[in-house]
């Protein structure tokens, strides 16, 4: 069965993905492709055209479109009631809950039968089947991950009006145990937090987990936003996860999803890239929160499951929170933690895309790797170099050159294969580095503008050498879990780790990724040195590029040096290698 997952629901962050006969074949974000990052309000019509064309599929082979978004009936679900209560001092939002369907149904239902024809497809000639998002989330992880019987747990910041989920997965199917309606969400609750601190939400969450190790939990009392325990939780929506006339408006005119109540409490929000105190504080108090009430829902609701299945799934924004992620492989008790590399909105398309797959009989497999998006030859390479007239090589061995490159202490923008699912940039459109020269991170930073001083890096490591860097043996594919540095490597990474010391790891194989592989294989030689920096190749506010033309115009944007688009390489300069 030829089936295709469609997200776009939700607002933000629209993909694609391609399932046939229970195989992902491709998939990708629609941000690749129109270059606006998140794609706010836009469908993934690019990203769809794409999957079909790699596939080397017409429109009219699509015979099951799948979306991540489902009407929730008005009577038999506490749910709409809930959103209702909650959010009184809105009535518009009330109102809508109570009579208008779940949020943004009708709307999201429009606007992807609108898409459906400017891709090709009839939407009377298709046959349309559609999940509740956070059972969507839910199936990327069970589903993606292989497992016969795991626990599962969707943490997001929002779906029709679930914000989180939890239950497990046979096969039979998936079952839930319990879910939380907004505005008790967890990732509404940080995301606030992120936007108090200074930062956009969908993209600062990152920023303040790592903002989080620079402070001191005690030093700061969260408990007036979000109060936990015995496997439940709840958060305060006069404070945070307003909506309407309570949002404070920040100096840009921008709504926020705190109050001026919260203002009025902690003092003026950060708008300071150098303030510190109390925010750092802030932060980390916020991080700690986020971890124990995750961990209390997990405990108190999946102990049974997690102990006879010893796996855990986890998706849902939540879920790129490395620093959870590490508690929840450690302290929950699980001998497997799983996590999608496209574990947010994104990935919603891949899960809609299985459970239809299951819903259709097709036996479905399991995620081999992340690297699901568009590849380029060399010769569409050389078409690129040649039409903006850029100077290249083409050394003997690209992977020597850039190993000798990076030797030397030289970034080196790593363009290979199929685009990443996902936001992290695993080695096939990434920015790299030798992390033990000091100085590195101000160098990434300065050749390419994107963070702060203080963010980590993502350290990419070859994988006999994991156990050697890494206290845990857990695997890390995708960079989805922070794990401890252990003290002999510590000290020579402490330029691109957490004060705390832990990093984002990636265990990079040569079956999934021999390129790299060959690339680190060839550094360690000259270096002794199994792991590298890597950071995805953009620039701050864009998405990570696609094309060839994509990161050529990131490259020129920038004060990176060395390109290697495939077998090609361009300089900057006439340095010796």
């Amino acid at each position: 069965m030829v089936i295709l997952g469609l997200s776009g629901a939700g607002g933000h962050d629209p993909s694609a993905a391609l399932v046939v006969d229970g195989k992902v074949i491709a998939a990708a974000e629609e941000e690749r492709f129109n270059r606006i990052k998140h794609s706010r309000n836009l469908q993934p019509e690019m990203a769809a055209r794409w999957c079909l064309e790699f596939a080397g599929l017409e429109p009219s082979d699509v015979q099951v479109v799948a979306c991540p978004f489902a009407k929730i009936p008005l009577f038999n679900s506490s749910a709409r009631w809930q959103f209702a209560l909650r959010h009184g001092y809105a009535p518009g939002e009330a109102l809508a809950a109570v009579f208008g369907g779940n949020r943004r149904y009708r709307q999201d239902l429009q606007s992807l039968r609108e898409m459906l024809p400017r891709i090709g497809i009839q939407p009377g000639r298709v046959r349309l089947m559609q999940f509740q998002h956070h059972l969507a989330h839910a199936a990327s992880a069970f589903y993606g991950s292989g497992c016969e019987r795991a626990a599962i747990m969707s943490l997001h910041g929002n779906g029709e009006y679930a914000a989180e989920w939890l239950g497990y997965g046979d096969e039979r199917g998936l079952h839930r145990i319990k879910e939380w309606y907004a505005p008790d969400s967890l990732g509404g609750f940080y995301g606030a937090i992120a936007e108090y601190l200074g930062f956009e939400m969908l993209d600062g969450e990152a920023r303040v987990m790592a903002m989080a190790a620079r402070g001191n939990a005690d030093k700061w009392d969260i408990s007036p936003c979000v109060c936990w325990g015995a496997g439940d939780f709840r958060v305060n929506n006069a404070l945070v996860n307003v909506v309407g006339a309570r949002r404070y408006r920040d100096e840009q005119g921008r709504d926020c999803s705190f109050s001026p109540e919260l203002v009025k409490l902690w003092g003026p929000p950060r708008t300071s890239d150098d303030a510190e105190e109390p925010y750092v504080h802030i932060a980390a108090a916020a991080q700690r929160a986020l971890e124990e009430a995750a961990l209390s829902l997990a405990r108190h609701h999946l102990a049974g499951k997690i102990a006879e299945t010893k796996r855990l799934c986890f998706a849902g924004g939540v879920a790129f929170n490395a620093q959870l992620n590490r508690r929840l492989a450690g302290d929950a008790g699980a001998g497997e933690l799983f996590v999608p590399p496209a574990a947010g909105a994104c990935g919603a398309a891949f899960g809609a895309a299985m459970l239809a797959a299951t819903g259709v009989g097709d036996k479905v497999k399991p995620l081999e790797h992340a690297f699901l998006g568009p590849s380029y030859n060399d010769a569409q390479v050389r078409v690129a170099l040649e039409r903006k007239r850029v100077p290249f090589e083409q050394p003997a061995s690209v992977t020597d050159a850039a190993a000798a490159l990076l030797a030397r202490g030289e970034l080196v923008a790593w363009f290979q294969g199929r685009m990443e699912f996902g936001p992290r940039a695993l080695g096939n459109r990434s920015v790299l580095g030798n992390p033990v020269i000091p100085g590195i991170a101000h160098r990434v930073n300065a050749q390419i503008g994107r963070r702060e001083r203080w963010q980590p890096f993502g350290l990419s490591v070859l994988d006999w050498a994991a156990p050697e860097v890494f206290r845990s043996p857990h695997p890390s594919p995708w960079m989805a879990l922070a794990l401890e540095v252990t003290p002999g490597w510590r000290d020579r990474v402490a330029d691109v780790i957490q004060a705390d010391g832990v990093a984002r790891a990636q265990i990079v194989s040569e079956q999934t990724q021999p390129q790299l592989y060959g690339l680190m294989r060839k550094f360690y030689a000259r270096t002794g040195v199994p792991l590298l920096l890597n950071t995805s190749l953009n620039r701050q506010g864009e998405p990570i590029v696609c094309t060839p033309d994509d990161a050529l115009t990131v490259f020129f944007g920038s004060d990176v040096q060395y390109l290697v688009l495939e077998n090609f390489l361009v300089r900057k300069t006439i340095a010796e290698s």
